[in-house]
């Protein structure tokens, strides 16, 4: 999954009045910084050449509509996305896919501590990372850890989160990068096919093949979050399409040669979903006899998570809070500290982690429970993008005088595009990939996925039919269309 922060946009442009505009070019680094992580490249180093298929078309069918669509609600309406859907469809929608938002991010956390986990365990004992109590462990207690900071206000834990990305994942990229060049020239063995030989599409063996490029999805998923940045730019019609280009080239970059890195240094049967990262580097700084540098990537990518989840974890729940006190979540989970930090919404969603770390513990491989819960992420992420690639198309036509910054051009054809992508990539993530060796049984995974996501899911049906009178402490969100001097065809 993807690091994802909303992070602030950098100035780079000044107009004669003084008002500060966002390049396209920053624009680009902006998102492509938001969406890109290291975690999920083992997943794809199996499929060696193929996986460059396996990552551009997840990008076409989902990135490119969803950074599209979303510009065009965020320069035409406040709020992000509940207001988006309140406006097509009602609140009652509105809530759900605000809920689906937060509460995929709560299932992800488990995911990204596992890898957490299988990181510190090369700075230890690399045998810790397959145990199930371990990783357990390592999730509470640096998950508890990390809301300590989180609550502590948004100075704290954003001088955390600065520098833990540059550390944790740009860094380890370039490196498995360059090293992977090195190994190669030094004469090591390389388990990548040569260009020749390359099968450039996976062997599709059913469902369970197809089901790979689902996988990917979460990878590029909260591009919406920085396109509330678009009335930001100068000519955000003109712009915006190219920072869109731009950033799709250096995500793809940092997904593609760092996976190609780890294909190179370790046999596909062999790679570990969660240490296949530190597998390639172990075989890469073993070939030069500086073993010992395994445990430096390894400290840096367990700080590059650390900052990741610190920053995520009051980021979505703050959305959820401010939609909550419009009277869609009872007065104790309206609640903020001193430094205004929610934290009763951050203590459910500790609970909720806390029973995800069990699995774990009880399930008999980490491989599988870490497939289930960023499977289960993905789903619950699906749920609220249908909506907004819905809404989105409604709103055109049924608001098509509303002042909008940039207007997604073909919006029908790119709106259904990236809906029936979101519909069948959610269908076929029922399905575990065969990639992973230690695979649940499809039943059983079915089963854990469904009840996972309807126990998580179904909140908002219910806190909406609950909820009173009294439970709205705040005024309405700002449903007024986005402050743009402009409407640009």
């Amino acid at each position: 999954m993807a690091t994802r922060k909303d992070a602030h946009p950098p100035a780079s442009d000044r107009s004669a009045s003084g008002r500060t505009f966002i390049s396209w070019t920053s624009m680009a680094v902006l998102i492509a910084t938001a969406v890109a992580s290291v975690r999920g490249l083992p997943a794809m180093a199996p499929y060696g050449w193929a996986s460059i298929f396996l990552y551009v078309l997840p990008a076409i069918l989902f990135m490119v509509p969803v950074a599209l669509v979303a510009a065009e609600l965020a320069s035409g309406w406040k709020g992000g996305v509940f207001v988006w859907v309140k406006e097509a469809f009602g609140d009652r929608l509105g809530f759900f896919a605000i809920w689906q938002q937060w509460m995929q991010n709560v299932a992800w956390y488990p995911a990204q501590l596992a890898f957490f986990a299988s990181a510190l365990a090369y700075v230890f004992d690399p045998k810790l990372a397959n145990s199930g109590l371990f990783t357990g462990l390592v999730i509470l207690v640096v998950y508890w850890f990390s809301t300590l900071i989180a609550t502590r206000g948004v100075d704290t834990f954003a001088k955390v989160s600065t520098w833990g990305f540059l550390a944790g994942t740009i860094v380890p990229a370039a490196a498995l990068i360059i090293f992977a060049v090195i190994f190669w020239q030094d004469g090591g063995t390389s388990h990548l096919q040569s260009v020749d030989d390359a099968n450039w599409f996976p062997k599709f063996t059913g469902l369970a093949s197809i089901v790979l490029i689902v996988s990917n999805f979460l990878s590029y998923a909260g591009m919406e979050m920085n396109a509330v940045h678009v009335t930001e730019m100068r000519k955000p019609s003109a712009e915006f399409p190219k920072a869109i280009v731009l950033s799709v080239v250096l995500i793809l970059f940092v997904f593609i040669l760092p996976t190609l890195a780890i294909s190179v240094a370790v046999p596909g049967s062999s790679i570990n979903l969660t240490q296949g990262v530190l597998q390639a580097f172990d075989v890469f700084f073993g070939h030069l006899g500086i073993s010992w540098a395994t445990t430096v990537m390894a400290l840096l990518i367990v700080i590059g998570i650390l900052a990741s989840v610190v920053n995520w974890i009051p980021g979505p729940s703050r959305g959820l809070l401010m939609v909550g006190k419009e009277g869609y979540l009872p007065p104790r989970l309206q609640g903020t500290n001193s430094r205004g930090m929610q934290v009763p919404i951050m203590m459910v969603q500790g609970l909720i982690v806390t029973v995800m770390a069990v699995l774990f513990a009880i399930l008999p491989s980490v491989q599988s429970v870490f497939w289930i819960l960023t499977a289960m992420a993905v789903q619950l992420y699906l749920l609220m993008y249908m909506v907004m690639f819905l809404a989105a198309m409604k709103l055109r036509r049924t608001h098509p005088d509303v002042p909008r910054g940039f207007r997604t051009p073909a919006m029908p054809v790119v709106g259904w595009v990236g809906f029936l992508g979101s519909a069948a990539a959610f269908l076929l993530g029922f399905v575990e990939p065969s990639g992973n060796s230690d695979s649940t049984p499809q039943g059983l995974y079915i089963l854990i996925l469904v009840v996972g996501i309807v126990l998580l899911g179904i909140w908002p049906f219910v806190l909406y039919k609950l909820r009173k009178p009294e439970w709205k402490i705040a005024s309405s969100p700002d449903t007024t269309h986005s402050d743009n001097p402009s409407q640009e065809a």
